[in-house]
């Protein structure tokens, strides 16, 4: 190979490296790059849990603002099951602990 080959090689690899730098600068600019900035970390929407219950539909947990929803997915359209899933559980959960007994007492033991 000459020298010739070899800058041209190594000027077409900088060009390609180049075009790369440019698109990712281009798509942080437009909002499609990763998640860096610190108010980005604090989502307030996300999915807690996926639940398919056949090949067309599937349940869906969402949490918004310390709220759950479960949605059901289907192909002929969504439905909000229930809203707030978070505050009934964790109040039907205040409910049964003053009745829990603890692991390994029997009815009869004292």
């Amino acid at each position: 190979m000459d020298l010739d080959q070899y800058v041209r090689f190594a000027a077409a690899l900088l060009f390609v490296v180049a075009l790369i730098v440019a698109v990712a600068w281009m798509m942080r600019r437009m909002g499609l790059g990763g998640a860096t900035t610190a108010a980005a970390r604090h989502r307030r929407l996300g999915v807690v849990e996926i639940l398919p219950l056949d090949a067309k539909r599937r349940l869906v947990l969402v949490r918004r603002d310390n709220r759950e929803h479960l949605i059901l997915l289907s192909a002929a359209g969504d439905l909000l099951v229930e809203s707030g899933v978070q505050e009934e559980f964790l109040h039907a959960l205040a409910e049964a602990a003053p009745h829990a007994r603890p692991h390994g007492e029997e009815d009869g033991a004292p």
